[in-house]
């Protein structure tokens, strides 16, 4: 039995706090000097927050705080302004990626999203005055989440928190207790008990590899709206799979590469081309640039009940 499981034991509300006070605040240490605000030199006004993740200077922020413009300021927590260019830009994700001038500030992590659960900490920093993060804090709400995008696209994979998001903080880290960023903050609902919401770390080390070789993400389309559920053990073992999650398909357009398929509404799409797809974080990092016109095959549980593999070629998504 940990320390913290005795405490909670001997009902000692204090101690367990305490714990969860320096948790939070150690995550903090680690990841808040790597925060920045963000400001457009060029264009419409506009700021946010953003953070480092390479000790070069590579800087993550969402993509309507950068909007249009071609370079940035970024003012580091101890008050350092250093300019900064946007290399480029995903609307359909609400990411994008700065390359700072000589930076020598500090960087963070991109953790593993789909470790994540319901329940566990999550840790909201942003940077909105330039001088000193602010911190909010409270747990992951939900997972695998769609939420639409500027570009009128949906957005796959987003952690819904409670943590409240201040003004300004939009671009800035969404922290695990392990001091490993899970998320980039990109907006919240007003008037809705604070739900804020953040795209998953696994979705924007995609976008940020896409970004730094094509200054573009490339991606290929099956034609599908889908969701992140739990994969019922019976049908994981009768697939031979280990997964204990999978995605549902909730829409299939129409003409589509799924549709002409045969897959249906209501089919667990459970592995491309041999590859598990236990979130739709998969489905994003699977279906990349080098798919499009290239046939695949999926392996699904469907509607009728029983695992069917079906091929289907992906198009081009259109940008």
């Amino acid at each position: 039995m940990g320390f913290i499981d005795r405490e909670i034991e001997s009902g000692n509300d204090a101690a367990l706090l305490d714990a969860y006070s320096s948790s939070v605040a150690s995550a903090v240490d680690v990841v808040g000097p790597a925060v920045s605000r963000i400001e457009r030199a060029e264009g419409r006004a506009g700021h946010g927050s953003g953070f480092a993740i390479s000790p070069d200077g590579l800087v993550v922020t969402n993509n309507h705080v950068v909007d249009d413009a071609k370079r940035v300021r970024i003012t580091t927590p101890d008050g350092s302004e250093v300019p900064g260019r946007v290399v480029g830009r995903d609307p359909d994700t609400d990411l994008a990626l700065i390359r700072a001038n000589d930076w020598s500030g500090a960087w963070a992590r991109l953790g593993d999203s789909k470790a994540l659960k319901r329940g566990h900490i999550a840790i909201a920093i942003g940077n909105p005055l330039g001088f000193e993060w602010t911190v909010t804090a409270g747990i992951v709400s939900a997972l695998g989440r769609s939420m639409r995008a500027a570009s009128g696209r949906l957005m796959e994979d987003v952690i819904q928190t409670d943590a409240a998001l201040n003004p300004g903080n939009s671009g800035g880290p969404l922290v695990s207790s392990a001091g490993e960023v899970i998320g980039v903050n990109t907006a919240v609902i007003q008037g809705a008990q604070s739900i804020a919401f953040a795209v998953a770390s696994n979705t924007a080390k995609h976008v940020v590899s896409e970004l730094l070789q094509f200054g573009h993400v490339r991606r290929a389309a099956i034609g599908i709206a889908a969701d992140t559920v739990e994969l019922h053990r019976r049908i994981a073992l009768e697939a031979g799979l280990t997964q204990r999650t999978a995605v549902r398909l909730r829409r299939v357009e129409p003409s589509s590469p799924a549709e002409l398929a045969g897959l249906h509404e209501g089919d667990y799409l459970l592995s491309i081309d041999g590859n598990p797809v236990a979130g739709i974080d998969d489905i994003v990092r699977l279906l990349d640039g080098g798919r499009i016109g290239v046939e695949v095959e999926v392996l699904v549980y469907s509607v009728a009940r029983r695992i069917e593999r079906k091929r289907m070629v992906p198009t081009a998504r259109a940008r």
